[in-house]
């Protein structure tokens, strides 16, 4: 890969004739100058090989397997097709496997297909023409199990996982020269022909014109082509990009090939994904609407910092939660209708369980709810766990005085049809269903995920839960709007690219209303639409902030031509 380079064969070849003309030194030096360029590019993209090798390991998962009857953990590349991996929380998934078992197992696919919020996965067969995000009775290699357990069948390994067969695309993908090297080989042609027919020039003028002997002009010849060779520039080249890497290095930017550097300097479009790399890949709420107020939710990420703001008010104002008993009701519903928790380590909050849990859990704790106390105050009896089947979750509590009380969250669509009565301040009305349905496409309208919240009052004796106890006669408190945040570095960078005359895009398998929301906060420029995007109804960004949002249905595919190419299924935003 060093030698790969037209003016190194050159000198290759002008050291073999001086060598052959008895000048040694001459052909040592350009011997040395060549192993020396070799030398530097191989150590510095060795050291770029070391540090992606240690990463490698880092991120080298084990699997807890079932062979002769007996459970057992093993790396994961010595997994073979048959065997049986069982999965737990926290777990990384080891090689593509059938399930056969799944109790409440949800894992997070973002790696694939760009979506933040984990996927339920089932036993249940699906159609085998599913789409990769559709395929529920299945476990991706690299993908993270954050709540639940499974026992799957390994159906795929290394390059015959789905992630693997990226890989392989990727590395069949042609190679292409950086503009520096391909103006060098441009350049090392140009010269080796300039310098061969100079020589050759000398030759003829002093053999047919001056009448020298043959065999002298011939030395002479090769003497001037092998002086005109410019022996430093490839060191000088390779030693000017070995500089870079360094620099890039500090940065904690690893680049494999030394030429890579130079591209950077040409670079005029950059392409990103936007789950884990432009947002936080952490769920926040940041809207709370109420039949009779709406409430804008201050802070990222899992820490309990920030505030409530009442619509319409200045920016400086604070609602205090308990001044607002439905406001009240939601936070302490969220908190108990819940899974998770989040809790400080070392300066940083970090989630035990599902994220879109961990962001109703720190809106509790924004709140001023203190998890643990609210717990043992309305201890949970019973649940009904979440299922993409029914769309919600239900929960069973023995409140104070012994009341019991049922909350549910989920699909607000879903919630909607469970609910008759809807909580204002003064009191309960019924629910006004097109009002709340105008709401909730307000919500998605603005890129955010929505969940409905709802209560009910249960019997003073009742010890379970079921679903006729949900199916009908809740009351609905209100919705919840949740994103994945923006990275605040991310925000920055994109705005040093648009200074430096860089387009930025963003490629995601979000709705594309999500992620004309996502853009808008990083201050991407409104793309613009072609008017076969338009015509068929295409959303990004630029074509519904001008056209207007979608409605609730299904959006076709957009265009890229809008700025956003989509890597999963064309569904509206999923909530949960």
């Amino acid at each position: 890969m060093q030698f790969n380079n037209v003016l190194i064969y050159v000198l290759l070849a002008a050291a073999a004739m001086s060598a052959a003309l008895g000048e040694l030194v001459d052909a040592a030096v350009i011997v040395g100058v060549v192993v020396i360029n070799a030398l530097i590019g191989f150590i510095q993209e060795g050291k770029a090989e070391q540090a992606l090798d240690a990463i490698r390991d880092m991120l080298s998962p084990n699997a807890a397997v079932i062979r002769d009857g007996r459970r057992r953990t093993i790396p994961a590349e010595e997994l073979v097709p048959g065997d049986l991996v069982q999965l737990a929380s926290g777990d990384k998934v080891p090689a593509d496997l059938r399930l056969i078992a799944a109790r409440n197992l949800q894992i997070q696919e973002s790696a694939l297909t760009g979506e933040s919020v984990p996927v339920s996965k089932s036993v249940d067969p699906v159609a085998p023409d599913a789409a990769l995000g559709d395929r529920t009775p299945a476990a991706f290699s690299g993908t993270l199990v954050t709540v639940g357990q499974g026992t799957g069948l390994v159906v795929g390994t290394g390059d015959r996982t789905e992630i693997g067969r990226i890989s392989t695309m990727i590395a069949g993908v042609e190679t292409l020269t950086t503009p520096l090297l391909a103006q060098m080989a441009a350049f090392g042609r140009w010269l080796t022909v300039g310098i061969l027919a100079l020589a050759a020039l000398a030759f003829a003028v002093g053999v047919w014109i001056q009448g020298f002997a043959m065999d002298d002009m011939f030395m002479a010849a090769v003497g001037l082509a092998v002086a005109a060779i410019p022996e430093g520039l490839p060191a000088v080249m390779t030693i000017t990009l070995a500089i870079g890497v360094t620099r890039m290095a500090r940065r904690n930017a690893i680049i494999r090939r030394l030429p890579a550097v130079e591209t950077l300097g040409a670079v005029s479009v950059i392409c990103s994904d936007k789950t884990g790399t432009l947002t936080r890949n952490e769920l926040t709420v940041r809207r709370i609407v109420t039949a009779g107020a709406a409430y804008d939710v201050d802070g990222i990420g899992y820490e309990p910092s920030g505030g409530f703001r009442p619509d319409g008010q200045a920016a400086d104002h604070r609602a205090d939660p308990a001044a607002d008993p439905v406001l009240a009701e939601i936070a302490r519903a969220v908190l108990l209708c819940n899974d998770a928790s989040v809790s400080e380590r070392d300066g940083e909050w970090h989630l035990e369980g599902d994220p879109t849990d961990g962001a109703l859990m720190t809106l509790a704790l924004k709140a001023g709810l203190d998890q643990a106390g609210t717990n043992r105050d309305w201890p949970r009896i019973d649940l009904i766990p979440f299922e993409s089947d029914h769309k919600f979750m239900a929960t069973l509590h023995r409140g104070p005085g012994g009341s019991r009380r049922i909350y549910v969250k989920g699909a607000p669509e879903r919630i909607l049809e469970m609910a008759s009565a809807e909580r204002r301040p003064d009191g309960e009305a019924p629910v006004d269903a097109a009002e709340w349905h105008r709401r909730i496409e307000a919500m998605a309208a603005h890129g955010q995920r929505v969940l409905g919240i709802a209560v009910r009052d249960a019997g003073a004796d009742q010890g379970t839960v079921e679903f006729a106890d949900v199916t009908g006669g809740l009351t609905l408190l209100g919705l919840v709007g949740l994103i994945d945040p923006p990275r605040e570095e991310a925000i920055e960078a994109v705005r040093a690219c648009a200074a430096a005359g860089i387009r930025v895009k963003m490629i995601t398998g979000d709705h594309a209303v999500t992620a004309g929301a996502i853009g808008a906060a990083f201050g991407l420029g409104e793309p613009r639409c072609s008017p076969a995007a338009t015509s068929t109804g295409s959303t990004g960004a630029g074509c519904w902030r001008r056209h207007g949002p979608p409605t609730s249905s299904p959006a076709p595919r957009p265009s890229t031509s809008c700025g956003w190419s989509r890597r999963s299924r064309p569904t509206a935003p999923p909530s949960r």
